[in-house]
């Protein structure tokens, strides 16, 4: 249990080709943080090798001391630019936000009570719990891909996670770092589950906002990573 006037909360933004919504996001978790009153914070970015000029944008953050900007010499994943950015961070807690906009910062506090008021190690942000400002309603498909995947992935880890595929994941750094991340896309989120939970380490979940994007908006996961996805799980479950 941590002591909310005495932690220091790390941020990991991976970003590949977002744009149009990384200066965004970054001066939403900026006005979050203020609002919260968490002082005590670095935000680690690492960009994957993006070629439409978010790393420009970075520039503009580099010099702030709260900000390490770290630059990826070629395209490796999300799983990858995760790992990249755990290896540098030094905070207490650790918040991995994506950069698309899809998970709002406004849901941190909710995020972060139960490492002050409980034990525990892991928290995952629940699109499907209810109790978010709201939900973009779109695409039944990836919903139920959502679906099949945490249920097959409970039944190995024996755990009732409702949405093992959120991209809102927090973790104390102790914990994360204890872990060989080997994904580099996408299955970083099962692959991270199962290790996590054959660790016999605490999960909660809470309840968040989504605003989930279309193609056209430039969402980037697809149904080929859910294949890919229920094959980490079966592998991992094997393997730990």
């Amino acid at each position: 249990m941590f002591d909310k006037e005495n932690f220091k909360l790390s941020i990991l933004i991976p970003c590949y080709n977002e744009v149009s919504s990384i200066d965004l996001i970054i001066n939403k978790v900026l006005k979050n943080l203020e609002l919260f009153n968490f002082s005590n914070y670095e935000i680690v970015i690492v960009d994957d090798f993006s070629n439409d000029g978010t790393k420009k944008k970075l520039e503009m953050f580099s010099k702030n001391e709260k900000f390490r900007i770290i630059l990826h010499d070629n395209n490796q994943g999300k799983g990858a630019a995760i790992r990249t950015g755990i290896k540098n961070i030094n905070g207490d807690i650790l918040i991995i936000q994506d950069a698309d906009l899809e998970y709002d910062p406004s849901d941190y506090n909710k995020l972060l009570t139960p490492f002050f008021e409980t034990d525990a190690d892991i928290v995952y942000g629940s699109r499907f719990l209810g109790g978010g400002k709201y939900v973009r309603i779109h695409f039944f498909w990836h919903y139920l891909a959502n679906k099949i995947l945490t249920f097959i992935c409970n039944i190995f880890i024996n755990l009732n996670l409702t949405d093992m595929e959120t991209g809102y994941k927090v973790f104390k750094s102790s914990v994360i770092k204890n872990i060989n991340i080997e994904e580099d896309s996408f299955s970083f989120e099962p692959e991270v589950t199962i290790k996590l939970a054959r660790k016999k380490y605490k999960f909660y979940e809470v309840p968040i906002t989504y605003n989930g994007r279309s193609y056209e908006e430039g969402k980037k996961i697809g149904l080929k990573d859910a294949f890919i996805a229920l094959k980490t799980i079966i592998i991992c479950s094997i393997k730990n």
